[in-house]
């Protein structure tokens, strides 16, 4: 299939990358002309061609339905570009916005390109600057039809089974998705999939504050204000490992958070001011609105608030993991 990406950034440059691994075209725009050119260059030969503006996008792609796919940060940007789109396309068209988009602007958008008869598909998209060689884990919304038309391109972006272990039973389940075991699932109407992807930001922002608590009270376990006897010196890099062969604590979080102190294990690069992307915040609002009780991500999103005052052992370790996952860099003053 051949489909448009929008937005180069980290993970915009290397889905349109691994879809022309997959056999599939990509048109490619970035308001960076060099994000641009260094796309081309890394994609599949002859699978890739550079676009200058969003109506190049949609001029250069051909066949009886265009696709475009938007990688671009929640808020004013992704709206001016998906509005900008709803003028360029034609009924039965789609525009897909893979970014952390806030899912009750999935549903108001939907409308809009619905009165014009494009589709719109919001895909949660989770995997981060792995996801070239990984694959992504989606979750998406929109009609049933425009994402069952889409299905090739989720699955050539998706990890597939790789090597992990079937769930027992599902096998025997009728209403069970079998593309769930792939790394992608369609999850229902418009805003849904980028709901699912915000609670399952809002998990990872407790996930991470866990393993950072435990960390910081291993690392101070030789305080001054314990008794001599009770002082322990221990090796972060070292418990991080072990923990990973066999533990219950077992995950992808961790390994980064191996890899992370392994290379120094006073994380001493790292400040400790952890930013949020806005997921933690919709999901507690949305539990807020459900009556839903959410202490751990509710206390998890106020630690970050506070290590941009205050920083600990904890936040670097914070620090260290979205690094390793997204390639999140902290800001310097």
């Amino acid at each position: 299939m051949q489909i448009g990406i929008v937005g180069l950034g980290r993970m915009g440059g290397n889905i349109a990358v691994r879809l022309t691994r997959h056999g599939h075209d990509v048109v490619v725009y970035d308001r960076d002309a060099a994000a641009v050119e260094k796309v081309v260059a890394r994609a599949e030969a002859g699978r890739a061609i550079g676009a200058s503006t969003l109506a190049d996008v949609a001029d250069k792609l051909t066949g009886p339905r265009k696709i475009i796919w938007s990688m671009l940060p929640a808020g004013p940007i992704t709206e001016e570009t998906v509005m900008s789109l709803a003028g360029l396309l034609q009924r039965g068209d789609i525009v897909i916005d893979g970014g952390n988009t806030y899912y009750k602007d999935d549903i108001r958008r939907a409308k809009v390109l619905a009165e014009k008869g494009i589709d719109y598909i919001d895909v949660g998209t989770s995997g981060g600057v792995w996801g070239l060689e990984r694959g992504y884990c989606m979750m998406y919304g929109g009609t049933k039809e425009a994402a069952d038309h889409i299905d090739p391109i989720l699955a050539a972006l998706a990890p597939g089974i790789g090597d992990i272990p079937r769930t027992p039973g599902r096998d025997t389940g009728t209403d069970l998705d079998p593309r769930a075991e792939q790394g992608y699932l369609y999850c229902g109407p418009a805003g849904s999939g980028h709901f699912v992807k915000m609670v399952h930001n809002g998990i990872e922002y407790g996930m991470m504050q866990a393993f950072a608590e435990g960390f910081d009270v291993m690392y101070r376990k030789d305080s001054p204000l314990l008794a001599e006897e009770e002082r322990f010196s221990l090796n972060m890099a070292d418990i991080a490992e072990v923990w990973r062969r066999g533990s219950v604590v077992s995950s992808w979080l961790l390994d980064l958070t191996a890899q992370a102190m392994t290379k120094n294990g006073e994380l001493s690069e790292f400040s400790g001011e952890v930013n949020d992307s806005g997921e933690g915040r919709w999901t507690i609002e949305a539990a807020i609105e459900e009556a839903v009780p959410v202490p751990v991500m509710t206390a998890a999103l106020f630690t970050r608030f506070r290590s941009r005052s205050d920083n600990t052992y904890a936040e670097k370790v914070l620090s260290a993991m979205r690094y390793g996952f997204g390639g999140h860099v902290e800001t310097k003053e």
